[in-house]
């Protein structure tokens, strides 16, 4: 690898690295402002978000400065693609804890819903999916990646267990449904989150070996048998 790719593709990694833990810590103050009750924390997260956007742009013109300079082939090739896909994701994971951010601001306004809906669990499940997507990249692990693509079942199930909760807590208290659906809300955005932190483990894939592992959940996902219902 000449010189200038090797200094750009190192000053790359930096950057997208950077980018996911600005992500990362966008999910956690989120997740803690919706546990904590915590208005200023939440729109703290709201104005941090355009901090996020800026790198983001950065990460791409990078990408493409790269790609239009040293034409990279092979393993550079990939890993150019494979950030150019990964930031993407990680500015989406931004947006759905800006997302979760302002049902929090909402719901520390209104009187506290008196149900269990275990989002402490689903928040933590997600936060452990997208950290370990990047502990994926930053170590070149596909085994990492592997087990990410197979956890998201699990959030899948918690997030319909969710729904099943809340729609009912609709029917017992009706008084309370804006909360309720603001709530439902914040489950459906960790959810995604959980899909994003998938996404950026198949582009780690690709990027390791060169396989596209999007259309093959079948490879690496549990039987629906063997998913666990924590909410339950």
């Amino acid at each position: 690898m000449p010189a200038h790719l090797l200094r750009e593709v190192e000053n790359l990694k930096k950057d997208i690295l950077r980018l996911g833990a600005m992500a990362e810590q966008a999910v956690r103050d989120a997740a803690l402002a919706i546990e904590s009750r915590d208005e200023a924390l939440a729109r703290r997260v709201i104005e941090n978000d355009i901090t996020l956007d800026e790198m983001e742009v950065q990460v791409e013109e990078s990408c493409l400065k790269i790609l239009a300079l040293y034409q990279p082939v092979a393993t550079d090739l990939r890993f150019i693609i494979a950030v150019l896909k990964i930031n993407n994701d990680l500015e989406r994971v931004g947006d759905l804890a800006v997302n979760v951010a302002e049902r929090a601001a909402f719901l520390a306004t209104q009187p506290p819903v008196d149900i269990s809906f275990g989002f402490q669990e689903m928040a933590a499940k997600a936060q452990d999916l997208l950290k370990r997507s990047l502990d994926a990249l930053v170590s070149f692990n596909a085994e990492i990646a592997h087990e990410v693509c197979a956890g998201d079942d699990e959030i899948d199930a918690m997030n319909r267990q969710v729904y099943l909760i809340i729609e009912e807590a609709i029917h017992a208290h009706p008084e309370q449904t804006q909360s309720l659906v603001h709530t439902l809300s914040v489950s459906r955005h960790l959810e995604r989150i959980a899909d994003h932190a998938t996404n950026i483990a198949e582009d780690v894939i690709y990027m390791i070996d060169g396989s596209i592992v999007r259309h093959k959940a079948e490879e690496y996902k549990p039987h629906p048998a063997d998913v666990n219902l924590p909410l339950q």
